[in-house]
């Protein structure tokens, strides 16, 4: 059987694959791109973007033949004294990459690895479990959260388009908060800030986060994800519940997610992206 390779960033999701994987009677060689921290185990496989054509070859040399990526990691320092003569070759393409969004990026060093020979799998392909299909897992989405969510979801979408970010939040109609490179917490960090009084209504609609994959998105890498952190996050912004496109997010962790968004009162709604419920 072919070996697969765990490109592994920050967060839950790359221990989650690595587990998967490796109850599937595959557990992966692990790698990490130098200056990220990541929980899964101590021998993972360091490397760094100036060696890139090393590394593959060294993933090769090993019998890899996939390749996952998971979890959070940061734009690296280029360090143009570090390149070897093989990978410095990659340059121009490499800068190219970065000097786009996040997406953007992404695709670049996906294909780089598929010239490689690797074949590039998703997360949900490893761990189709961590993906809900549509339905409310737990409370229940009003009417108002119905329109929030199908306003965020226009939001979300228009974001993608110029590869953004992948989520919004809206209450009773009105855009508080846009994900952008900080991330998720940072938007629901600065949803917190806003005093519900200055809604139009104050006893009305508390809000929705919602999450989606950009338009057009190699859903094989980088699809957003929701955790026991997003509820806290939008509990402490007073929001009524999180919504997410069916089949395009990840749900990580799902019963201490379920759980806790239980306990906070908030809803948790897999919500298709066609037509809603």
């Amino acid at each position: 059987m072919s070996r697969v390779a765990l490109i592994a960033g920050s967060g839950a999701l790359p221990g989650l694959l690595a587990a998967a994987l490796a109850g599937a009677g595959r557990p992966p060689l692990v790698a990490r791109l130098e200056g990220t921290p990541v929980p899964v185990g101590e021998g993972a496989v360091r490397f760094r973007l100036e060696r890139l054509v090393p590394f593959m070859d060294s993933l090769s040399d090993a019998g890899v033949t996939e390749v996952v990526f998971a979890g959070a990691a940061t734009r690296p320092r280029i360090d143009p004294e570090a390149f070897d003569a093989r990978t410095a070759q990659l340059v121009p393409r490499l800068l190219a990459a970065m000097g786009q969004g996040d997406d953007g990026a992404l695709r670049g060093l996906v294909a780089l690895f598929e010239e490689w020979g690797f074949a590039v799998l998703g997360a949900d392909q490893v761990a189709p479990d961590l993906v809900p299909g549509p339905g409310v897992l737990t409370g229940a989405p009003g009417a108002a959260d119905e329109a929030d969510a199908a306003r965020a979801a226009a939001i979300v979408a228009g974001l993608g388009a110029l590869d953004l970010g992948q989520g919004a939040v809206v209450a009773q109609g009105l855009c508080l908060a846009v994900e952008t490179l900080p991330g998720t917490d940072a938007m629901l960090a600065f949803a917190a800030l806003h005093d519900p009084a200055l809604r139009p209504n104050p006893k009305g609609a508390r809000g929705v986060l919602y999450k989606a994959p950009k338009p057009g998105q190699d859903r094989r890498i980088d699809l957003p994800a929701i955790g026991p952190e997003t509820v806290a996050g939008a509990a402490r912004a007073g929001l009524a519940g999180i919504a997410w496109e069916a089949g395009g997010v990840l749900l990580l962790d799902r019963d201490a997610t379920v759980a806790a968004a239980a306990a906070a009162g908030l809803f948790l709604w897999s919500r298709a992206p066609d037509d809603g419920r």
